[in-house]
């Protein structure tokens, strides 16, 4: 309770932070719980300087614009609060409204940031946070964003504080256009929403939208009394995620539970409703698709590859720990996807993790892209989203390989003419059938009861040697008749 009355005293980034922190499975129940109201109930501002807000940037009285204006907030967050209103035409709207005094609560945090990463740098000499600290100060040169050290939480267990730069803009009209993108980009998915942005009553501190109704998307009550599947729920999830991540390269950077919404349609069908659109990844396209490289290796288990393209993201010798971190394998590892660690393999990477030093941890993270940590940042985030809605764990993996896949023949197809184009959609398609095969297989047998009989063991050893015969033979094929070789 201390913890979150120090986060809403502070606002602004230790409210961010809160909300990290809560949408965190690793972190005990007593701190996420209590913490996961500053998702979207925060302490919230008095309503005589959120009036003043509105009316200093619209330029009107309240009266003026809305019939209806709930002076009471729907939602109170890091950064800005909402009130529900009614327009003139009846048109139910939701205005979100920054905190007065924002900017400058902001710089005195990054201040307070810096003294204290200076003064840790300076007694530990292996936590180095100069590349953190030189975002910061580039970010506060920038008119639209602020950057903000969230990823902490999981380490502060094992006494390490691992940061992630996430560019938080605090201009709305920037936060508009991300919404609009995203809007286009999702337009034809049918269970993805995105509120539709007043563009004349939107500004830098004011952002009017559409108002969606809703329920927080990890509320299991709420789903379980509509009928709808918590499993489809985290399907759609992560098809929506791993679409942003491999296909456009344009990635909202903040899914805890308070920013995404689950709407029900009736007979369990239900509609994802995307919140707060300030905090984007516009990701490199050399990056992007590398990084679906990296997850089909990841997948394949293709140790050589992995290694390969980690010396192109520039982690050297850490590119060892991607496949612990993504899919709880060792990059040695000898079992097909789905299988859980053997003794022997555990014994070998606890024995490795314990040889690491803060420096190793501090090299890695100064290495990775950042690219890299926005997507490491919002995987945590869904990974615990997931794992909240009991899903199994292929559910990911699925999605990633799925569109992993997609996002590389997005490549090909525009770089190829119709024949090729014809040959590579075969390709795209035959990647994609052999990972799906191979995940929905495993996943099928994880459900047994006793995972470790021979023959089930057996069973999936074949499936995984005929996957990969059949794969090399038919491509090897029909590279020859589309020839592209």
């Amino acid at each position: 309770m201390k913890l979150l009355k120090l986060c809403e005293a502070n606002r602004g980034f230790y409210v961010k932070a809160g909300q990290f922190v809560s949408s965190l499975r690793q972190v005990p129940k007593e701190y996420s719980s209590t913490l996961s109201s500053l998702q979207d109930q925060a302490t919230p501002y008095h309503f005589k300087g959120i009036k003043g807000v509105i009316e200093r940037n619209l330029g009107k009285e309240l009266s003026d614009v809305f019939l209806v204006f709930d002076e009471k907030p729907i939602a109170a967050a890091s950064i800005a609060q909402v009130h529900r209103g009614l327009l003139k035409d009846n048109q139910e709207v939701a205005i979100k409204v920054q905190y007065p005094g924002l900017e400058q609560q902001m710089k005195i945090d990054i201040s307070t940031m810096t003294i204290l990463s200076k003064s840790v740098s300076w007694i530990f000499p292996d936590y180095r946070f100069e590349r953190i600290l030189s975002e910061f100060e580039r970010a506060m040169s920038l008119e639209l964003g602020l950057l903000f050290c969230l990823v902490f939480a999981i380490f502060i267990l094992f006494f390490v504080c691992l940061c992630s730069m996430v560019s938080c803009t605090r201009d709305f009209l920037q936060e508009a256009k991300n919404s609009e993108r995203a809007a286009r980009l999702f337009s034809k998915n049918k269970i993805v929403k995105i509120p539709h942005v007043f563009r004349d009553l939107t500004t830098r501190q004011v952002l009017t939208m559409q108002f969606c109704h809703g329920h927080k998307v990890d509320d299991l009550d709420f789903l379980r009394d509509e009928g709808i599947n918590p499993k489809k729920v985290a399907e759609a999830l992560m098809k929506l995620f791993a679409e942003m991540i491999f296909v456009h390269g344009f990635l909202h950077g903040d899914p805890h539970p308070g920013n995404i919404l689950v709407s029900p349609k009736g007979r369990g069908g239900f509609s994802l409703v995307l919140l707060d659109h300030g905090i984007y990844r516009e990701l490199d396209e050399m990056f992007r698709l590398k990084y679906c490289e990296l997850w089909k290796a990841l997948i394949l288990l293709d140790s050589q590859k992995i290694l390969r393209l980690g010396e192109e993201f520039g982690v050297g010798k850490y590119a060892k720990y991607f496949p612990v971190i993504f899919t709880g394998r060792t990059i040695e590892s000898k079992s097909v996807l789905g299988d859980h660690m053997s003794s022997e393999e555990k014994t070998r990477l606890k024995h490795d993790l314990r040889a690491l030093r803060m420096d190793d941890i501090s090299s890695f993270m100064e290495s990775l892209p950042e690219d890299f940590l926005s997507i490491l940042r919002t995987d945590g985030l869904l990974r615990s989203i997931v794992g909240k809605l009991g899903a199994p764990r292929h559910v990911r993996l699925l999605a990633y390989a799925k569109y992993a896949i997609y996002g590389l023949d997005k490549q090909s197809s525009s770089e190829s003419g119709p024949v090729k184009h014809v040959v590579s959609t075969i390709r795209t398609n035959m990647s994609y059938l052999r990972l799906r095969i191979l995940v929905e297989f495993l996943a099928f047998v994880s459900q047994a009861n006793d995972l470790r009989n021979m023959h089930v063991k057996r069973l999936k050893r074949l499936v995984h040697e005929f996957m990969n015969f059949f794969y090399k033979n038919f491509l090897h094929q029909a590279t020859i008749v589309g020839g592209i070789r």
